[in-house]
């Protein structure tokens, strides 16, 4: 507690040192600023979509005409955002991964800096951001929707969150209202709008400006639209494009020949739901441009809209995102701020901007000068349309991460206004360049190419000297897979040893902690639940349905590339109700209750098996469900295999969530997922290895 204490201290004090600097600054540089009049300073509004491809609008969709893969596609709200403002046509991010790009947002620092360099990395409660900045300037901050840094609670810099773990479920979501958990009915993105809504109607009249940032969990998988959007956009195909069928370097897949051009009449399936969960979010938009007009704050508010990251939709072959094309690369990128009349109205901007330059814009837009930490620029001056010297090229990272459903390499690449190197550190003759005026699909790599060795030299040589200027570097936090830099792919084996990871007796509560007697400190955090007598004159852990323990995520609880028992003693009271749940759709196990049967379900890549007991439990019993050496999952009860099954591989990756006993407050491993459990449980273990 006292190190927590001591990094708050620390940068409330850095923020206070940054904010002194600003108003001395401000009286020699910027009017508004000297004025000390709160009101004279504009409210910002940055709301970002998770995974929104660029060309996912229809404003874009309409400027590209017969080149527009998805000229059915409308967004109306965010076309009225772009008649209204700004947009900008070449937007990108610096690392295009979620985690790691929101961290890009807040910081104004690349991710080699900023302590998140995979989705899988709390976000440091140190960092300097522009919401801990304004907050140390007189500003009232919130925020709302998808945070996504490994399972974190905590949103550093923000008076208020109304935010969730993890990806969460698109349904019926448990959100965490400034520190509680709430559970929540409806979908997913229209509850962040209306906990956003009632944040603004709160700042009506309290004469501070405020900060609202706001985090849609869409259109990211498994792409669930609310029932409004369940039928737009029906028997809807795209156009093919000349990369569909080329292939990424470090892809097992040889590449097919290009289709033979870009205004082909083709037209190919495509995820029809990833494109309603963008629809039904521009209906959410809509309803914040409402709320803005309705509430008074409509002209002295900075309005953005972005997304974390590009996305492909099968081309180069992939789908995803991190790696260095431009579908991955490029988001879409509207602000509106009303304040300054017809100069920002209406216009496109052609200048590359970046999700680096996020925070500094906002800090001088509030007439607090930014750290000389961050690595961004304020885009302030293409807004006003006076900008002088913009960037002509830009530096892009990506670390490898430890999942074995990817297989995407550390990349580093430049990209100018006309031509883009990325390379893949280690594997050299991967290398790509590309004339993106002459080819901007992406289809011809010119590196080995002896007529382009100009273009090639001058390349090269500007990503060594952005690689320099940006500081580049593979820091510690990245999460690499065991597999990195071995030939061949995975090379590890279980160990069939089994090794005690967590033992929860019940014997007894130190307020609302749950000690873990394991040793290795998996210590959990109890809400709603009390102590009562278990069998044998034991003590055990009373859930009436609304309670459950959580458990933070920590390198000794990692079930993946290995064998893995849950084992738990309980009794239940109603039939169905989860025991202990870790994970999501993606990666993650549950052990739960059926009708009265225990039942176990692994999910590995985003295949989940389960297997059901047959006969249903009404006493105390012990559940057991394991994922065994030889990928075998197995259900035991009182020490008796019921039932067993192979499974395709082991747990691929750490899943993001933390771990819950009693409930599966996450995106949901199961789906419908069962509810809260209700009954006694006197015992929790967790074993790697076999048992």
């Amino acid at each position: 507690m006292r190190r927590v204490n001591f990094h708050r201290f620390r940068i409330h004090c850095l923020t206070l040192l940054f904010t002194a600097c600003a108003h001395s600054a401000g009286a020699a540089n910027d009017a508004t600023a000297s004025s000390g009049n709160d009101s004279a300073r504009p409210n910002f509004l940055f709301i970002y979509a998770d995974d929104q491809r660029y060309d996912a609008l229809s404003v874009v969709q309409q400027e590209q005409g017969a080149r527009g893969r998805f000229p059915w596609f409308k967004t109306p709200h965010l076309d009225r955002l772009a008649a209204e403002g700004v947009r900008f046509r070449n937007a990108f991010v610096v690392n295009s991964l979620c985690a790691p790009s929101r961290s890009v947002f807040l910081t104004g620092r690349y991710n080699h800096f900023n302590g998140v360099a995979s989705n899988f990395r709390p976000f440091p409660v140190t960092n300097v951001t522009h919401a801990t900045l304004l907050r140390a300037a007189g500003y009232t901050t919130a925020y709302i929707g998808k945070w996504h840094m490994d399972s974190q609670r905590e949103r550093p810099g923000f008076n208020h969150h109304y935010s969730f773990i993890g990806h969460a479920r698109y349904f019926d979501p448990v959100f965490i209202v400034d520190g509680k958990d709430t559970s929540t009915k409806g979908w997913i993105d229209d509850l962040s709008t209306d906990y956003a809504i009632e944040f603004l109607r709160k700042q009506k009249g309290s004469g501070n400006p405020w900060l609202l940032v706001v985090g849609f969990k869409s259109p990211h998988g498994p792409f669930e639209p609310p029932p409004r959007a369940t039928n737009r956009f029906a028997g809807e195909l795209a156009r093919a494009v000349p990369n569909l069928p080329s292939s990424a370097p470090y892809m097992t897949v040889k590449p097919r020949p290009a289709r033979p051009g870009a205004d082909s009449d083709e037209k190919v399936p495509v995820n029809l739901n990833y494109f309603r969960c963008i629809s039904a979010v521009d209906d959410c938009v809509g309803r914040f441009l409402h709320s803005l007009e309705e509430l008074g704050f409509a002209r002295n508010t900075v309005v953005v809209y972005a997304s974390d990251n590009g996305f492909y939709l099968g081309e180069h072959g992939l789908g995803d995102k991190r790696s260095a094309y431009d579908e991955s690369l490029r988001i879409p990128f509207l602000v509106r701020y009303p304040a300054l009349g017809v100069a920002a109205r209406g216009r496109v901007v052609d200048e590359m901007v970046l999700n680096l330059d996020l925070a500094q814009t906002f800090l001088d837009f509030a007439g607090v000068r930014a750290p000389k930490e961050m690595q961004g620029r304020s885009w302030r001056p293409l807004l006003e349309g006076r900008a002088v010297g913009w960037r002509q090229s830009w530096f892009y990272e990506y670390f490898a991460e430890r999942q074995m459903n990817s297989r995407v390499p550390d990349i580093t690449a430049v990209r100018t206004t006309d031509a883009k190197l990325i390379r893949y550190p280690g594997h050299e003759d991967w290398t790509e360049l590309f004339d993106l005026k002459a080819d901007s699909y992406e289809t011809k790599n010119l590196f080995r190419d002896p007529s382009q060795a100009e273009l090639r030299v001058r390349l090269e040589a500007e990503h060594d000297r952005l690689a320099k200027v940006v500081g580049y570097r593979v820091p510690e936090y990245t999460d690499r897979p065991d597999w990195w830099g071995k030939p061949g792919g995975p090379d590890w084996k279980p160990d069939p040893a089994p090794a005690l990871r967590l033992h929860f007796d019940f014997s007894m509560l130190d307020g609302n902690r749950v000690p873990d007697s394991s040793g290795l400190n998996n210590h959990g955090a109890a809400d709603r639940v009390e102590l009562g007598d278990g069998p044998d004159g034991r003590k055990a852990l009373r859930l009436a349905g609304d309670g459950h323990i959580e458990v933070p995520k920590s390198p000794s609880l990692d079930p993946s590339r290995s064998a893995w028992t849950i084992e738990v003693v309980a009794r239940a009271e109603k039939p169905d109700g989860v025991l202990v749940a870790r994970g999501g759709r993606s990666q993650g196990y549950a052990l739960w209750l059926k009708s009265g049967r225990p039942a176990f379900t692994v999910t590995t890549s985003g295949r989940p098996v389960t297997v059901e007991a047959k006969e249903a439990v009404t006493n105390w019993a012990t559940f057991a469900g394991a994922i065994t050496a030889d990928r075998q999952i197995q259900l035991r009860v009182n020490n008796q295999v019921v039932v067993q099954t192979a499974l395709p591989d082991f747990i691929g990756r750490d899943p993001s969530e933390a771990m819950q006993v009693g409930a599966d407050l996450g995106s949901p491993v199961m789906e419908p997922s069962p509810p809260k459990f209700t009954g006694w449980i006197q015992s929790v273990r967790i074993f790697s290895g076999g048992k």
